[in-house]
């Protein structure tokens, strides 16, 4: 535990689950105050119990419901946040899910559900957050997106497409908050044991155990093995502070060398 985030504010969405929650954990480790969002009351109030069990007892930990599909939830949430915990000074884009298909599968409702979810949800966000980060001349922004966004393969609509364009948005707020001292990066998520992980094996009716489905999973993988939240969440932690005061407009592969053999 150290202070080096101490009087920052991050929000953080799909923080009740995985890479989300990982990530506020580790914040609050390191000072700040934190905003977890996700849909499902439940998750959100036991992520907000663990990371504050696990926290530095100073900082806060405040959980809200928010459907960031919803533009309305999305703004009153933030002012909530900012009346709870401060203005945000340090966003991340991580609620998402994976919607792989080919393209001829893909209906028009399919796609406004995935680009309202993982684009508008972050260009919503940002919006709202980026003014106040180039007045105080301070912020950072990761976007979570898919190694998918730099090297799409056959099957991989929606999601493919909207993580490209969730690096694009990453590109453009870069070159605006870099004179300001906004930074703004991606981390492009390979094969990282989640949540979604341990869905996936609950409906494929094993039987091997979890252990034995990761490991066997991870095998194929240069490394040999899948990634870790916490992994992400380091690599984020790094992000956010001092330490990575130059840089900005970076799409960092976080998949264990997964992008160098497809």
């Amino acid at each position: 535990m150290n202070n080096s985030l101490a009087t920052r504010t991050a929000l953080v969405t799909g923080g009740s689950l995985g890479l989300g929650r990982a990530m506020a954990r580790e914040f609050h480790a390191n000072g700040a105050s934190v905003a977890i969002l996700a849909r499902r009351l439940q998750p959100l109030k036991q992520a907000r119990a663990e990371i504050e069990e696990e926290g530095n007892g100073h900082s806060r930990v405040r959980d809200y419901v928010c459907d960031v599909t919803d533009p309305v939830a999305i703004q009153k949430t933030v002012e909530l946040v900012n009346k709870d915990l401060g203005e945000v000074d340090i966003l991340v884009n991580n609620a998402g899910k994976s919607e792989a298909h080919a393209f001829m599968n893909v209906t028009d409702k399919v796609w406004q559900a995935d680009l309202d979810l993982k684009l508008f949800a972050a260009i919503r966000l940002a919006r709202l957050v980026f003014p106040g980060m180039c007045e105080r001349n301070w912020g950072r922004i990761i976007n979570i997106l898919n190694i998918a966004a730099k090297t799409p393969g056959p099957r991989s609509t929606p999601t493919s497409v909207s993580r490209a364009a969730g690096m694009a948005l990453t590109k453009v707020l870069a070159g605006e908050g870099a004179p300001h001292n906004v930074l703004v990066n991606a981390l492009l998520i390979g094969r990282i044991e989640s949540d979604q992980s341990r869905r996936a094996y609950d409906s494929s009716a094993r039987s091997e155990s979890y252990e034995e489905y990761l490991a066997q999973a991870g095998k194929s993988l240069p490394m040999g093995r899948m990634g870790e939240a916490r992994e992400c969440a380091d690599v984020a932690m790094f992000l956010v502070s001092e330490r990575a005061s130059y840089l900005t407009g970076c799409a960092i592969n976080m998949d264990g060398g997964l992008s160098q053999v497809v």
